[in-house]
């Protein structure tokens, strides 16, 4: 295996539809790599594939490596982007030693760790025997971790492949769970002399809502509500409020659309304006390009009520959003964490999604009890689901030594060994086969899970020669 075979396959999955949840075109096209080469595979009710590449002569013995990665991507693009993630190729290009998808997201995570594994797959070098286990669903709620069934693989020492920094080896990482909150409003006519307006907070970074929760970057939907509830002042009418879009993404865009008295049109335009000063200046280190735009807009929706809206307004605002605590154990590792993801209002209803991660789990759980008592004092009706584990560092673990000892051989210095606060399947695997083995690493990625997303292509060499050492290498 070399990095030239993991970025060709890399680059042919950019071409396969595999939004989380839409996997069945990724999923074939995994059997089909099997079947092709004459090697053994199965595929469960889920959707979830394990390959199966037998021990070359001489190599029986060396214990069973699994090798896992996730199918599916984060499918995110730039609103004004014309793009259907579930039938057009990902537009990408290398630029300055990053291969970068600039108006959606690439899909490294995870497509970089299937194409590792089908590299392997497909290497004439001798290896003990591989199990690559694909799963399904990672991003919307680790759907095909929970549903592994024993006996899927028999490996006893697990590498995961879904981790973002080279160099650094995880050995735990944080749990979660997603909360959502749901409030039912009547509308009334738009009053007779008021204009509509649009008003946007457009142009944040956003990124993902683990591995970036901690740097400071903008929430456009937290901005938008924090400049709506100032405005509160004003005899405004609020007639819809969207933003965001996967619980594990922080919202980058989010739009109001208001009624405004004709002869206030004029001071609102300003006080949009001075916010968008506000916001260039508070987040002139973290995110240069967040912005607030008002402009005309043209609808047939009525408004919500009065009360109901300034309710909803003043709810959003206090729902906490951010870092709740970092460790007192390890340096720099978020502990507790929720982000305030997306919001979307229907007909008559007004749809909150969050999600908090934790690696205590009772920090976990009152973190969305927090959330849940925000959404309480604002009477929306709450519920909690997808709750996933959180996994514990192992520092005595027997594949951690093999792959800090095969670093120091490759590079002449150790590698970091961190827990990352961003969830991984890990601590499902560990739940369903106590005697797993486990660690991840990666290349380098930077912006998952937002447009612009990026995969420092001298780490996908590293990442690659240490993989390859490791798999080459076991005994």
């Amino acid at each position: 295996m070399n990095t030239a075979q993991v970025l060709g396959i890399f680059k042919e999955i950019t071409r396969i539809p595999r939004e989380s949840g839409h996997e069945e075109q990724m999923t074939a096209y995994l059997q089909q790599f099997a079947a092709e080469r004459g090697l053994a595979s199965k595929t469960d009710k889920t959707g979830n594939v394990v390959i199966i590449k037998e021990a070359a002569p001489g190599k029986e013995q060396v214990p069973t490596l699994v090798l896992q990665a996730h199918q599916d991507m984060v499918c995110e693009k730039h609103a004004d982007f014309a793009f259907d993630f579930r039938s057009q190729a990902i537009p990408f290009e290398e630029e300055d030693g990053w291969l970068v998808a600039k108006k959606t997201t690439l899909g490294a995570d995870d497509g970089i760790g299937v194409a590792a594994c089908l590299a392997l797959l497909d290497s004439p070098e001798p290896m003990g025997k591989l199990e690559c286990l694909f799963t399904i669903s990672e991003e919307t709620g680790m759907d095909g971790a929970f549903a592994l069934e024993p006996g899927f693989f028999d490996g006893k020492i697990l590498i995961n492949l879904d981790s973002e920094d080279e160099g650094e080896i995880f050995v735990g990482c944080a749990g979660g769970m997603d909360t959502t909150a749901t409030f039912e409003f009547s509308r009334e006519p738009v009053r007779k002399g008021y204009k509509t307006l649009s008003v946007k907070v457009t142009g944040a970074q956003g990124g993902h809502s683990g591995d970036d929760i901690n740097k400071e970057r903008a929430n456009a939907l937290r901005e938008l509500v924090r400049f709506l509830f100032t405005e509160l002042q004003y005899d405004y009418q609020l007639l819809s409020l969207s933003g965001g879009n996967k619980p594990n993404a922080i919202c980058r865009e989010a739009e109001a659309v208001i009624a405004v008295p004709a002869d206030e049109t004029a001071e609102m335009l300003e006080d949009v304006k001075a916010f968008n000063d506000i916001l260039a200046a508070e987040f002139a280190s973290s995110d240069p390009g967040v912005k607030v735009l008002a402009s005309p807009a043209e609808t047939t929706l009525q408004a919500i009520s009065e009360g109901e809206a300034a309710n909803i307004i003043a709810t959003l605002l206090a729902c906490p959003h951010g870092v709740e605590k970092m460790s007192l154990d390890i340096p720099g590792l978020v502990e507790t964490s929720t982000n305030l993801a997306a919001a979307h209002t229907k007909e008559n209803h007004i749809k909150v999604v969050t999600s908090q991660r934790s690696s205590v789990p009772s920090e976990l759980h009152a973190m969305a009890e927090k959330v849940e008592a925000a959404f309480f004092l604002g009477s929306f009706d709450v519920e909690h689901h997808g709750e996933y584990p959180g996994w514990k560092p192992n520092l005595k673990s027997r594949i951690l030594q093999v792959s800090q000892e095969s670093y120091r051989k490759l590079f002449g210095k150790d590698p970091a060994v961190k827990a990352i606060h961003a969830g991984l399947e890990c601590g499902l695997f560990l739940e369903k086969f106590p005697d797993l083995d486990m660690i991840s690493f990666g290349p380098t990625l930077r912006g998952v899970h937002a447009p612009g997303e990026k995969l420092e292509l001298a780490s996908l060499e590293r990442f690659v020669a240490h993989l390859n050492d490791i798999v080459l290498n076991f005994a």
